[in-house]
């Protein structure tokens, strides 16, 4: 997700009410709040990441509220993206997904994600691991944008990233989907100056 755009309403939290998007959907304010931008641990297989990484192509073209209101029916088509199981997907499990009204039903997405699983896979049989990956195109010092203008749809290192990907056999990864990526593994924070969730020095209050 890139650009956020708040959604207008009331009810945010008054603590909260600077959120640099989110405002109005509790769905939304809980991923700006605790996931957007925030680095996690993951399982051995990384599975989190990869459902990240895919989540992020199901969202190009469309708004990421969308993908976060059918998170769970995703989590259940792809086997609650456990790369090792979607790497075994057939003919048979592109026809069941494309009959998922529950999911975005994009062909090429579909087997994005399967060919995605299947590079990862075969990352981890060379003892190599995304998060590595991702993490090569940390900023030495984070950014920290003070309106939703400053923030980029895609930099010089999500497009290297991008090629990395591609060149490990991911699909559907350009320079705008690896930094959606990169925001939303917490590579890059790209939460605004004025952000009640930015921890950083370079934020008030940080």
């Amino acid at each position: 997700m890139t650009s956020p755009t708040a959604i207008d309403g009331t009810d945010a939290a008054p603590d909260l009410a600077a959120r640099c998007f989110g405002d109005g959907d509790p769905l939304y304010e809980s991923y700006h709040d605790t996931e957007w931008g925030v680095a996690f641990e993951d399982s051995a297989d990384e599975r989190e990441l990869y459902e990240r990484l895919a989540l992020e192509a199901f969202q190009s073209g469309l708004s990421w509220i969308t993908i976060l209101r059918k998170r769970d029916a995703f989590r259940d088509a792809f086997a609650g993206f456990d790369p090792a199981v979607v790497a075994t997907f057939d003919d048979a499990d592109v026809v069941r997904l494309m009959a998922d009204a529950g999911i975005v039903r994009n062909r090429a997405k579909i087997d994005a994600t399967i060919a995605d699983a299947r590079a990862l896979v075969a990352m981890h049989e060379r003892g190599e691991r995304l998060r590595d990956v991702l993490e090569t195109y940390r900023p030495a010092e984070p950014t920290v944008p003070a309106t939703p203008a400053d923030v980029p749809g895609s930099t010089p290192a999500s497009s290297a990233l991008a090629k990395d990907l591609k060149r490990l056999g991911f699909r559907f990864i350009g320079p705008t989907t690896a930094y959606a990526a990169m925001q939303a593994v917490g590579i890059v924070d790209d939460h605004l100056a004025t952000c009640p969730v930015r921890r950083d020095e370079g934020a008030p209050g940080g």
